[in-house]
């Protein structure tokens, strides 16, 4: 195996990080709240949404799936919003058709074609993530989820999982999330590339990268940094 490469595999959070959660997340709601005559502020529901969630994956392990849809009804009774009960699962729905940031997957591929393996750590169940999959043009491998853990991160089991899996070969671990992914990933001595964005620019793109260590042919920018454990 070359040594030229400082990695021999990279894994990735996928939403948020490869994927538009923010975007997914603010348009399925803009449409649901919109079809349900409800009247919210977009901004508020977001906010009200990404704390909800993270309080629902805390309290016992449900399928992604049941996450999205209690986190949804939630959202509803803190915001008074009338939701039917039918239409809680609509984030699920959507969340298929979340699609990468514009410049993911040219970069991915720059990756894939410099030899690096690409993986996924995700907190999503596997069915959700075939469906992200196919807007991907590289493979990954390994892919470890929620569903095949049992629990989200910042949780250790996809850490643990992922190093089972890739052995002792040379990992980095890419995210945007300090909090589900860079703290608990250092814990375990796992060198981390992560996004210093924040508010309503976090959401990184392949061009805001920059890092003495970070491969070639993921672009450079401003909004990255990595670190060593």
């Amino acid at each position: 195996m070359s040594t030229a490469r400082p990695y021999d595999i990279i894994t990735f959070d996928c939403y948020g990080t490869l994927i538009d959660w923010d975007g997914g997340i603010a348009g399925a709601f803009a449409k649901a709240v919109a079809e349900t005559g409800g009247r919210l502020d977009p901004g508020h529901v977001f906010e009200a949404y990404e704390k909800i969630e993270a309080e629902v994956e805390a309290e016992r392990y449900r399928s992604y799936r049941e996450v999205l849809t209690e986190s949804t009804r939630r959202v509803a009774r803190q915001l008074a919003w009338a939701l039917p009960e039918e239409g809680a699962g609509f984030l699920a729905e959507s969340l298929p058709f979340w699609i990468p940031f514009p410049d993911t997957n040219a970069a991915l591929e720059r990756l894939f074609k410099a030899g690096y393996q690409l993986g996924i750590l995700s907190n999503v169940d596997d069915d959700l993530l075939a469906g992200t999959r196919k807007h991907f043009t590289v493979p990954f491998d390994p892919i470890v989820t929620a569903q095949q853990v049992r629990s989200y991160k910042p949780a250790d089991g996809h850490f643990v999982t992922a190093r089972e899996r890739i052995g002792g070969r040379r990992w980095l671990h890419a995210a945007q999330s300090h909090f589900h992914d860079v703290t608990p990933a250092r814990r375990h001595r796992i060198p981390t590339a992560a996004s210093t964005r924040s508010g309503a620019s976090r959401a990184p793109t392949a061009s805001c990268i920059r890092s003495p260590s970070w491969p070639t042919g993921w672009p450079r920018g401003s909004s990255w940094h990595s670190s060593r454990p």
